[in-house]
């Protein structure tokens, strides 16, 4: 019997993938072979011994130690392009909100309770204050050309939005289906400098923590609004108020509030809303289920952010799955047998062989984690 952990409510129709003869879940389980999470903080949690796998519903993984996990032979998976759709819509809200100073207009209307007849007169006098641009002939930059950044790329394209993105990693397929209006740039630099409107679609390291801060913002069109939907850190707080305050930055939409950034004029604060729906839910917890299937069941590996991927048919008899350091892949493999398959990501390697060959490789310096299927 496996046992999946589930840290927060995940969909239904997630944990229905689960076949009952097979396996148990729900948030009370002991000696989890593999853990379900959305939100929850992983980075204080004992991992026990007999988990192998880790599914993130949902794109970042800044909840879960993964290098940690990775020392430990344990895959960290996440569910790429599942809420997309969902984050897309959030954006183009944004933007829309952004422009045409709707939040301050809703909020400025509400002081408008209890003058009666007098209403009326009042929204013609008042109304001037939240004029904003319309978005269609506005340029609009994309950091990161990714699942979202794309499909975002592509409903601002319809709206009458030029485009410009920037994805040094961007994938020959999302490259080949951008039309041929979308302009793709090597220089990130070339975003700030050509933008009305630039929203943030990378993951947070620490080469792309601050990407918007004083020198970027200064390379600028004044009135520049920005939008993150990302991650908090990628934007620098003191230099974007800074922004906002001389004029350089006309709005800030951010999907991931901060006390230094809440009540300030110009920043339209949302929380946490961008995968907020039944159906990114649904579409994260299904994806998340079928990849610890498949990881658990046959060993193959799609989607994870600290191990080689690897794509497996079903088991036929047994098959030997070693996780260890790179560079002892050929000790592995040696000690497998020339059928062996395995794959190198980073420090770390993954060897399969379709044989039950666990003790030739228990002892071998380097290896983390070996398990046998059958």
């Amino acid at each position: 019997m496996y046992n999946i952990l589930t840290l927060n409510k995940i969909a239904a129709c997630g944990t229905d993938k689960f076949d009952k003869s097979l396996y148990a879940y729900g948030e009370e389980i002991a000696n989890p072979t593999a853990i379900m999470v959305r939100s929850a903080s992983m980075h204080e949690m004992e991992l026990d011994a007999e988990t192998i796998a880790i599914a993130r519903a949902g794109a970042g993984t800044n909840n879960i130690p993964v290098e940690a996990c990775a020392e430990k032979g344990v895959v960290v998976f996440n569910t790429p392009g599942a809420n997309a759709n969902a984050v897309k819509e959030l954006v183009i809200c944004g933007m829309l909100l952004a422009s045409r100073r709707v939040t301050a207009a809703l909020d400025w209307c509400k002081t408008l309770k209890g003058e009666g007849d007098a209403v009326g007169k009042l929204v013609e006098k008042g109304k001037s204050q939240f004029a904003g641009p319309e978005i269609m002939g506005k340029t609009l930059g994309v950091l990161g050309m990714g699942a979202i950044g794309f499909k975002v790329a592509q409903a601002a394209e319809a709206l009458g939005m030029k485009i410009v993105g920037y994805d040094p990693y961007i994938s020959e397929g999302i490259k080949s289906a951008m039309s041929a209006d979308m302009t793709l740039v090597d220089d990130i630099n070339e975003i700030f400098k050509l933008s009305d409107y630039i929203t943030i679609h990378v993951p947070l390291t620490d080469s792309t923590k601050n990407t918007v801060n004083k020198d970027t913002l200064a390379l600028c069109k004044d009135g520049v609004r920005i939008l993150n939907f990302a991650r908090g850190g990628l934007v620098n707080n003191d230099d974007l108020k800074a922004g906002l305050e001389s004029g350089k930055v006309a709005a800030y939409v951010t999907d991931f509030p901060s006390d230094d950034v809440i009540g300030v004029d110009g920043v339209i604060a949302i929380p946490h809303l961008g995968a907020s729906t039944p159906e990114s839910e649904d579409n994260c917890a299904m994806m998340a289920a079928d990849e610890l299937i498949a990881y658990i069941e046959k060993g193959e590996i799609v989607n994870s952010v600290n191990m080689p991927a690897m794509k497996l048919e079903a088991v036929n008899g047994a098959r030997t799955c070693v996780i260890h350091k790179a560079e002892a892949t050929d000790a592995v493999k040696a000690a497998l047998g020339a059928d062996a398959k395995s794959a190198v990501r980073g420090a770390y390697a993954y060897t399969v062989v379709d044989a039950d060959a666990l003790s030739a490789v228990e002892a071998i310096d380097g290896v983390i984690k070996a398990r046998v299927i059958k």
